[in-house]
Formats: C-alpha cells, structure tokens, sequence
C-alpha cells in the first residue's frame, strides 16, 4: 500500500526539485506539476463552459489542436491547461487566467464545491503532487476571501475527511528563514539579465487582493510577514488535522535524506 503523495511549503523550499527526486525514486508513481491536467488541483487551469470552450476554439484556430490536447471534460466542465500552450498571443493566457477558481473569481460555495468534488472522484491512484492541497487553495481564502482562520481550518477539515479514504499522505518543507528565502529567490529567479521574474509577480499578487490593499502591502517586509503568516495557519492544518498523515521536513536539507525519508512515508505497511 503507498500513499498519494502532496507536496507542499511556502516559495523557495524546493518542492519541485523534491518533486523531480521522487519521480526517480518512485517510479511506479504518477506525478502531476503544477498547471498539469491533474485530478485534484486546478492551478493555471480554466474552468470553461463547452460553449466558452468551442468560442475559444473558433477564436484561435491556429492552435485549437493544442487546446484540445490540453483539455480534460469533466461532466459540464472543460478545464484547458493554459499555460501547457504555447503561443504569443498574450490576450490568450489573459482570457483563460479570468476562467480559473482561485483568487476570488467565483464565489466562495462554487470554490468549494467544485474542489469538494473533485477531491471525491479522485480515484486513489499512486501519484504525486505538486502544491494540490494547501497553496492555491489557502492563498485564496486568506488573501480574497478574507476568511477567518477557524473558517480555513473546518474547509480543511473536510478535505482531509475525504482524502484520508485515498491514502493520503502530505510532505511539508519547513523553514524559519522566511526572509533569507526570500532574497535568494529573488536573485534566483531572474532572467539572464538580471531582471526579477517571481517577485514583481508576487509582489503586485498580494497588493492587488483584497487582503493585501485593505493592510498596505508594499514591498519585501510585507511579503516575508504573508508567507509567515501562511505558513503558521499552514502549520496549524498539519498539526490540528492531518496529524501522522503528514511529514515535515527541513527544507533544503541533504537531499538523498529528504527523498529516503518520503519514501519510507509513502510506503503505508512501514
């Protein structure tokens, strides 16, 4: 019996380069990225209609072929893996980020709903996830939603109540060093140039919510204090409910440690 696999950690822990280690050392496992076709996460996906869907197609035949790769139909939802296509047509990725759940462009119940749901459908198989459970989801109701921390907690509660069934299992990557990270992504993260990519991003992310202009947010003091607040409410999830069903980790500790160690989580007869 293996475990379904999440990981998960504020920016800069190394989830993607853990991610990239596990799909070596566990290659029975399906791994799914952020902005893939995924069961569970919807991140970078549109939520369209298939009449929204067809007016898409018509709208760019040049690669309609792409969309239609890059589409999973889900009863009356077509969900396109936008940025899986490629084009320089910037209004394209513009209009398909407005068709997507997170960041408040739909109400709350419909948020719900629809993760509730996918998550009961999910089918259990052996995989892997990148930021599918905590980071989209929870960004959302703390920065657009405004939503209480108990209110945070009972959504996760819930969730947790349906994947529990699913072998569930969620890696952490920890850090105190909030800031420090910060600064190393920021270098790390620019173009060969020099030019900042992720942090003018996320800088302008979290001023423009609603959280964010209702406390003035403004520059790299204000973004390490949301990290840490996320991370906190984060670390609530994983203490209050998920309990033994989650693993935390140093983050950026020895690597070859950090796989061995999730390997023997994923594996439930241990």
């Amino acid at each position: 019996m293996k475990r379904n696999i999440f990981i998960e950690g504020i920016p800069g822990t190394g989830k993607s380069t853990l991610q990239t280690r596990l799909a070596q050392e566990m290659p029975e496992y399906r791994i799914y990225r952020e902005g893939d076709l995924s069961p569970v996460e919807l991140a970078w996906c549109s939520c369209l209609t298939r009449e929204q869907w067809e007016e898409t197609l018509l709208c760019y035949p040049e690669f309609a072929g792409q969309i239609r790769e890059q589409t999973l139909v889900e009863e009356d939802r077509y969900l396109v893996a936008y940025t899986r296509i490629l084009t320089e047509k910037r209004a394209f990725y513009e209009e398909m980020e407005s068709h997507e759940i997170y960041n408040g462009r739909v109400d709350f119940r419909i948020f719900h709903d629809v993760i509730m749901k996918r998550y009961r459908a999910f089918s259990g198989e052996t995989s892997l996830f990148e930021c599918s459970f905590l980071q989209n989801s929870i960004e959302s109701m703390m920065l657009f939603y405004q939503m209480k921390e108990d209110e945070i907690l009972a959504f996760y509660e819930e969730a947790y109540g349906i994947l529990r069934k699913k072998r569930f299992g969620l890696v952490y990557l920890d850090t105190d060093e909030i800031r420090g990270g910060l600064l190393h992504i920021k270098e790390e993260r620019s173009d060969e140039d020099g030019n900042e990519m992720w942090y003018p991003l996320m800088l302008n992310f979290l001023k423009a919510s609603p959280y964010g202009r209702e406390h003035g947010y403004e520059g790299l003091e204000d973004v390490a204090g949301h990290f840490e607040r996320r991370r906190q409410l984060e670390m609530r999830v994983l203490g209050e409910i998920l309990k033994e069903d989650c693993l935390i980790l140093k983050a950026k500790g020895d690597l070859s440690d950090m796989a061995a160690a999730c390997v023997r989580f994923a594996d439930m007869s241990v």
